[in-house]
Formats: C-alpha cells, sequence, structure tokens
C-alpha cells in the first residue's frame, strides 16, 4: 500500500506529529535563511515553507538574509516576515560587491508596493556578516543550521571576518564552535554548471573548500522535477504576497505550466527535517571548477554529501505546496 506523505514523515522523523502527555518535547531547529531571493521566485516558496514551519513550532527563525544587493530583496523578505507575523527577524545583505539581480517577472515591485513592510530598500539594512556573527554569539554551541539557497557571498565574507566586540573569534573559529550544519541550494551532481554556484564562483569555491563542518547539498537536478505552485494560486486565500509572487510569475513562462521547479523549497525541507525518508545522500567532495562549474569526488570520510531522490516526486511535492500554502496565525491583523 502506497503511504501518504504525511503518514511517511510520522512515521520516519523524530519531529512527531503529536506529542503524548510525558514526552519530551522536540525542541525547533534553529535556522538562519539566506536566499538570493529575487532572479527566481522559488525562495518566496521557501521562505513561506520556513514560516509554516516556525508557527507548527519546528523551527525557530534566526535571521533571514540576502545575498543578493538588489534595492527590492530586503524589502521582499520584509514583506514576507511581516505577513507572517515576524517584521522583527533580523534582515542583512552584503555590504562588500556581490551580485545585483532583480526580478524579471516583476513581482517583487508588486509585493512590495502592496503589503506592509518597514525597510525599503536593502540598502537600509545591516550587514549580513554583522548579523551571522551576533546570532551566531547569542546561541548554544553546536545547535544553528544554515539554510543557504542562493549565492555563497555572505558564507564567504563570513569565513573572511575576524575577532570584534561581538566575538573574539574569527569567522571560521564562530561557525566551528556555532553551527551544526549547512544546507546549500548549490550544484549540480555529480557534476554541471549551476547558477548559485557560478554567480559568485569565488565566493563558492573558497566556502565550500574551508567551511570547517558537514555541508548538504540539493542540487540543480532534485529541484528542477519537484513542481510547486499550481495549488497555491488555485487556493481560496483572497489576499497573500506568497500567492501574488506566484499567480504572477507563472504565467509569464512556459517552462512553468505545470508548476515552478521547487530548488529552494528542497534546501528548507533538509534543513528542517533532514534527509531520511526523503533522500539517498553520496558522501565526498565538490570541486569548483574555473568556469564556475562543480565536479564530484566520492570519499567515504568526505565532508560533503548531495541528495538523491528517494520520495515520489508527486509526494514531494504536494508535501511541500502544501506547507507553501500555510495562511498565518496573525492573517486577520493583515
Amino acid at each position: 500500500m502506497k503511504l501518504l506523505p504525511i503518514t511517511l514523515i510520522c512515521a520516519l522523523f523524530f519531529t512527531a506529529c503529536s506529542s503524548k502527555p510525558g514526552e519530551t518535547a522536540v525542541k525547533p531547529v534553529r535556522i538562519i535563511f539566506d536566499t538570493d531571493l529575487g532572479p527566481d521566485y522559488d525562495d518566496v516558496g521557501a521562505l513561506a515553507f520556513l514560516h509554516a514551519m516556525a508557527d507548527s513550532g519546528k523551527v525557530a527563525i534566526l535571521a533571514t538574509l540576502a545575498s543578493n544587493k538588489n534595492e527590492l530583496v530586503v524589502p521582499s523578505i520584509d514583506v514576507i516576515n511581516t505577513w507572517f507575523g515576524r517584521p522583527g527577524v533580523p534582515k542583512g545583505e552584503p555590504k562588500t560587491t556581490g551580485v545585483n539581480l532583480g526580478s524579471s517577472q516583476h513581482w517583487a515591485d508588486s509585493i512590495v508596493a502592496n503589503y506592509p513592510h518597514t525597510v525599503m530598500s536593502s540598502r537600509e539594512s545591516e550587514d549580513a556578516v554583522a548579523v551571522y556573527r551576533r546570532i551566531l554569539n547569542e546561541q548554544a554551541d553546536s545547535s544553528v543550521t544554515i539554510v543557504t539557497v542562493g549565492f555563497l557571498t555572505n558564507l564567504n565574507n563570513l569565513l573572511h571576518s575576524q575577532p570584534d566586540n561581538v566575538s573574539n573569534l574569527n569567522g571560521i573559529e564562530l561557525v566551528t564552535k556555532k553551527v551544526k550544519r549547512l544546507v546549500s541550494m548549490a550544484g549540480w551532481f555529480p557534476q554541471g554548471r549551476e547558477f548559485n554556484v557560478y554567480m559568485d564562483s569565488t565566493a563558492s569555491e573558497y566556502v565550500f573548500s574551508n567551511w570547517p563542518g558537514q555541508i548538504i547539498f540539493t542540487g540543480f537536478e532534485i529541484g528542477r522535477d519537484i513542481k510547486t505552485g499550481l495549488k497555491l494560486i488555485k487556493s481560496e486565500a483572497k489576499r497573500s504576497p506568497v500567492k501574488d509572487v506566484f499567480r504572477i510569475s507563472i504565467p509569464l513562462s512556459e517552462e512553468d505550466k505545470n508548476g515552478r521547479m521547487s530548488w529552494d523549497e528542497t534546501a528548507v525541507l533538509i534543513g528542517v527535517y533532514g534527509t531520511g525518508g526523503f533522500f539517498d545522500t553520496v558522501r565526498g567532495k565538490i570541486i569548483i571548477n574555473h568556469d564556475g562549474s562543480n565536479s564530484w569526488e566520492n570519499d567515504p570520510h568526505g565532508k560533503h554529501f548531495y541528495v538523491k531522490q528517494k520520495m515520489n516526486v508527486s509526494d514531494m511535492s504536494s508535501f511541500i505546496e502544501k506547507r507553501m500554502m500555510h495562511q498565518p496565525a496573525n492573517l486577520k491583523s493583515n
């Protein structure tokens, strides 16, 4: 008998669907979300998924950071955070050089014009590295999961950061002490050329070569086959920035007629639930080539893992989209 996704998840994962009297509650996963939101809109689905998990008690959102310097990125993040009742979640952008790309479908300017937010331009926000250092320093050792679904600019800058008035540790030392896991939507496995890697290939190469802990990669080939958004835009929600983004964007591309490819949502899924039941993993080492492409070396002792699809793609699409469709508890106040 084929198991429904929620049944499978309840059976396989430590995060129970309900707690019994006397059971010890599972602590929420403490996540920093780092996104290039703008050139694509699966980032919006990933951020909605993350807020749904926070509303369920499975996640504590520590920060939502932009790796893209476009002026509408942080305001768009602020719209989504505010919609879900978390306007105070720390935000930031790179204050170094970096990629600056906007939304060709004009969904970002649409939601910024039509929904509440307080950040008017990405330039108004903090330095992402300062946010990283402050948040990491405040957390318990080995307690933070970083989910990056964009360029590796911020993490490169974090690793290069030096001791300051927040911490006497440099960036690599701080990551070693505080970060439990890095989940990255980046690469194409076992080899290929993927957008997040090649757009800032210098940062990608440094981060993946010098990150002190384990990295789980969900590659281009994974999200390409997982389509979401059609149920969302047909939902009964009358006013939602998440729905609006997909409603605006999906009709503008023939390749999205069956739903948008869901790269970034898979990274959040792994950040929250882990890989078991959803994906198999291959252990080894990613190699970033001079042209921004990547290759792979299998290594039973490697610190890197890329995922291979295990759950039925249709079931995973439904699992993800259900969480993207989540309506905030504070809906009436919006």
